[in-house]
């Protein structure tokens, strides 16, 4: 049995499912059309929550959520609206520097400036894929579901930017 609970506080809605799982979804000012951006963080994730900033910084690229010139919030900003460390918020912004997403600027912040070496990409890309990929081969799944599983994702972002 799920439940899902939605509580707007100081613009953050709390997802609280089987009472176990909490994420946050953070409405931040980052806008498009208007429109404010959505971050997903899980605060029960294995996963950092430097990486899944970092992550959903990334998806808002792609998906043109965020655009090109665009400038991300403050680290205060950001951590306020999320609720976590400054220091958190400026670990995701210094990897996203170093990725090449973004540039930091001392007056104008962090904005997103994306510095593409086609090569690089690749390369983490792959690194990043041989990963994965085992592990789908361990757990059974086929070269035609990876595909049509890179394909959905691929469409998805594709669909987002039209």
């Amino acid at each position: 049995m799920t439940f899902e609970y939605r509580v707007l506080y100081t613009g953050i809605y709390y997802i609280l499912k089987n009472a176990l799982s909490c994420a946050i979804m953070c409405i931040t000012d980052i806008t498009k059309d208007g429109e404010k951006m959505i971050l997903q963080i899980d605060f029960n994730s294995e996963e950092a929550i430097y990486i899944q900033l970092r992550n959903q910084i990334i998806i808002g690229i792609a998906t043109e959520s965020i655009r090109e010139g665009d400038p991300l919030p403050s680290v205060r900003q950001m951590a306020d609206n999320i609720g976590i460390n400054m220091h958190t918020v400026n670990k995701a912004y210094s990897v996203l520097k170093q990725e090449g997403f973004v540039k930091l600027d001392r007056r104008k912040g962090a904005v997103v400036s994306l510095d593409v070496d086609k090569i690089q990409v690749l390369d983490e890309m792959r690194r990043d894929l041989s990963v994965v990929l085992a592990r789908g081969i361990c757990k059974n799944i086929s070269c035609d579901e990876v595909h049509q599983l890179v394909d959905e994702i691929f469409q998805s972002f594709m669909k987002s930017q039209r």
